[in-house]
């Protein structure tokens, strides 16, 4: 493995596209600008710029053919792949909106969600032939189905678009402020929301990451996850800078490894538990020359500093950490290559600091700023965040407040200007990238004929950044192994929701107001630890 420590750390670019508002307009310059350049690679397959603009351009054409118009919903179930970028491209330009599904949540999490943004049209891959007869089978009429591939009892999308329009100018459609993008997060509740992106928001998200870090012309960038979340935002700042994005069907180690060293990747996101598989196999990485690397972005989960040390050691000062929400994408705090380079081991379990431009404050409930070194709420303001939750007003009223997004994380800002987050006001889990609502899984255990009662919590883990854990009190007379609960919530809720660890206990502590005392549940695994969050 080839690593270079000296690597000059370049100043971020400031050659940033015309901002006109609107995301549909930097991908159709950047098809206009860079035609011959390749834009995608996926496997064998390889496309050009000026075909990735023909493709779109399908893409539309197909959506007018099945009589959608601007504002409705399209949904997709589909991995990593060309046509998955395409079809969410064409919702940009064309004024659709893009609601991309996470394909290991679970079949009734799919249809809740397929019928709160009342979806016009779904398309899916043959990888989901399966779950997608499930989820005809249970949905209302009216939804059309269609396939990227041929053959999965559907008709396939890209059937007959492969003639029309493919050579039309692509012309955006809409306002800045137009909703083209709803991704879906879950609640306290038990209901997920949808969060409404605009044209504007996600614009504004591309230019902080072209702000945030440098992208040379010509990047070329390697998504492992999922570009259906976190992981594709790197690509619109990769297209911005006439780049190359490396598309992988799934993560592992050797294939990780491979495509660096084959594609000379210089930008990629990972999650913590792929940088702790990639350091597991430090001998495997020396087998390869990483020496192309320039930003290995880490976020979705907290690290821990101890990992990114090795990750230091192994990849040497190219790591970048950021922190964002669904309701303001990944570019809230930014903890670069210099910082981490810098970093004491304090500091490099810090958040980060606000990315250029972006207006960060740490505040009371009443909304009054917290004095300096005191723990506040982070809220942030600007024209990254979301319009608010898909049809529900109360709970953007409560998450929203004069102009200020509400995160629900707490934290204390540091003499250099770095937010440490030192707790969640929310219960939510953060375990291996992923965000778990422990009410979700709270209420399909509840529902078991041998649970009396049950608190989910997330507890720390080496490898995971928090695991699920479920605390359980047995019916009398009744009884159940952890097993057989974990098959239960799978069978329910999909992979990400699974506990990794169930609790057998007399009695949940409970609160003076009879509410299960989850504090007082944490400080029995979280004891050992200095802060709440691993």
């Amino acid at each position: 493995m080839t690593k270079n420590p000296s690597r000059p750390l370049a100043a971020p670019s400031l050659a940033l596209p015309p901002d006109t508002g609107r995301i549909g307009d930097l991908l159709v310059e950047a098809i206009a600008r860079f035609g011959p350049r390749v834009a995608f690679i996926d496997g064998d397959c390889a496309i050009r710029y000026e075909a990735l603009g023909r493709r779109i351009a399908q893409a539309l054409a197909g959506l007018e053919a099945l009589g959608l118009r601007r504002g409705d919903a399209v949904a997709q179930l589909a991995g990593n792949r060309i046509e998955t970028f395409c079809l969410m491209a064409a919702c940009y330009i064309g004024g659709y909106r893009s609601v991309t599904l996470h394909t290991a949540a679970g079949a009734q999490d799919h249809a809740a969600i397929l019928a709160d943004c009342a979806a016009r049209l779904v398309v899916s891959e043959h990888a989901q032939a399966a779950r997608m007869d499930w989820l005809r089978a249970h949905c209302p009429p009216g939804l059309q189905w269609r396939s990227h591939d041929e053959g999965d009892g559907v008709p396939g999308f890209w059937r007959n678009t492969d003639e029309a329009r493919g050579d039309a100018a692509l012309q955006v459609v809409g306002e800045p402020g137009d909703i083209v993008r709803l991704a879906y997060t879950g609640g306290t509740t038990g209901r997920a929301k949808g969060v409404m992106l605009s044209s504007r928001a996600m614009r504004t998200n591309t230019q902080l990451w072209l702000a945030g870090i440098d992208w040379p012309d010509g990047v070329r960038t390697l998504c492992s996850a999922p570009i259906s979340h976190g992981a594709g935002s790197l690509i619109y700042p990769t297209l911005a800078r006439g780049g190359t994005v490396v598309l992988q069907h799934g993560f592992t180690v050797p294939s990780w490894f491979e495509a660096v060293a084959r594609h000379r990747i210089q930008h990629t996101f990972i999650v913590p538990t792929m940088l702790y598989a990639l350091l597991d196999a430090h001998e495997e990485a020396r087998r390869h020359d990483l020496g192309s690397l320039r930003a290995l972005v880490y976020g979705a989960a907290p690290a821990s500093p101890s990992r990114i040390r090795q990750a230091l050691e192994l990849f040497g000062p190219v790591l970048v950490q950021t922190y964002g929400q669904t309701e303001a994408p990944n570019t809230i705090l930014l903890l670069d290559q210099q910082a981490h380079a810098d970093a004491s081991d304090l500091q490099l379990a810090a958040a980060g600091r606000p990315f250029p431009g972006v207006d960060v404050a740490l505040m009371h409930e009443d909304g009054q700023a917290v004095a300096h070194g005191e723990v506040g709420e982070i809220c942030v303001r600007g024209d990254l965040l979301m319009s608010g939750y898909h049809g529900q007003p109360e709970q953007t009223r409560a998450t929203v407040r004069e102009g200020w997004l509400r995160t629900g994380d707490m934290a204390r800002r540091d003499s250099q200007g770095l937010f440490h987050i030192v707790d969640r006001k929310k219960d939510m889990v953060i375990t291996g990238g992923f965000n778990v609502y422990p009410r979700e899984i709270e209420d399909v255990l509840s529902a078991h004929p041998a649970v009396a009662a049950v608190a989910v919590i997330g507890v720390p883990d080496a490898k995971w950044g928090e695991a699920v854990k479920a605390v359980v009190v047995l019916r009398a007379g009744h009884a159940a192994t952890p097993e057989a609960l974990i098959a239960y919530v799978r069978e329910r809720k999909g992979a990400v929701c699974v506990p990794k660890t169930i609790d057998f206990v007399d009695q949940v502590p409970l609160t003076g107001l009879g509410k299960p005392d989850k504090k007082a549940l944490r400080k029995r695994y979280w004891a050992e630890h200095q802060r709440e969050i691993a």
